[in-house]
């Protein structure tokens, strides 16, 4: 069994054996990532919340990478649906308080124009 050097943890997916997983993100370089146990795999031309069974092709220390032998479909629309709406709403309610302070800003300055006498502005 391999370890990670760093945490001294067994690896939990090894070279050659085959996983059902769910891409959670993408990547900066667009290819899909999916963990097992927390560990790491690389899974080229996916797409997030799609559910694979991958092939490990490589294990390198902190990350695995796989290949896709078979689509299994979309990850439950619930889970999706659940956190989607979670991070729109903190999104949404950022938006909204940014645009209130910045029209009380706007008031607060035409309110201060207003009270200075006229030579001052």
């Amino acid at each position: 069994m391999q370890f990670n050097k760093k945490f001294q943890k067994p690896i939990p997916v090894r070279e050659g054996e085959t996983y059902d997983v769910t891409i959670e993100n993408i990547g900066e370089k667009g290819d899909g990532i999916a963990k097992v146990d927390g560990y790491v795999i690389i899974v080229p031309k996916t797409q997030k919340g799609e559910r694979v069974k991958v092939k490990v092709t490589a294990v390198r220390g902190k990350v695995s990478f796989g290949e896709v032998i078979e689509k299994l479909g979309e990850a439950p629309a619930e889970e999706e649906k659940e956190n989607e709406d979670e991070e729109e709403g903190g999104e949404e309610e950022m938006d909204d308080d940014e645009e209130e302070g910045e029209e009380d800003a706007d008031l607060e300055d035409e309110e201060m124009e207003e009270d200075q006498p006229e030579e001052e502005k």
